[in-house]
């Protein structure tokens, strides 16, 4: 199985904030599923992260505008739920 085939094998809704559901959360305002979707659509290697927290920064989305997050949080926590955790 190449990089490019690679999907989920199931899915269930975050019940509770965590750095993982946050950069999760990002991904997923911007139009991708997660970190390794966006990386098959956008052709890139790595995403540009704060160096501080580890969230992420800057996505593109798939009309190639950016959307640009804080170092802090921005998953409140009535969006928690609607976050997906897809396991692989």
């Amino acid at each position: 199985m190449t990089k490019a085939d690679i999907k989920p094998k199931s899915m269930h809704r975050a019940k509770i904030w965590s750095d993982d559901v946050e950069n999760l959360y990002r991904f997923q305002q911007a139009g991708y599923r997660d970190e390794v979707e966006y990386k098959q659509v956008k052709q890139v290697d790595k995403v540009e992260c704060w160096p501080e927290t580890g969230f992420v920064k800057k996505l593109q989305r798939r009309d190639n505008t950016f959307y640009y997050y804080n170092r802090q949080r921005e998953c409140e926590d009535k969006d928690v739920r609607k976050v997906k955790v897809y396991v692989y």
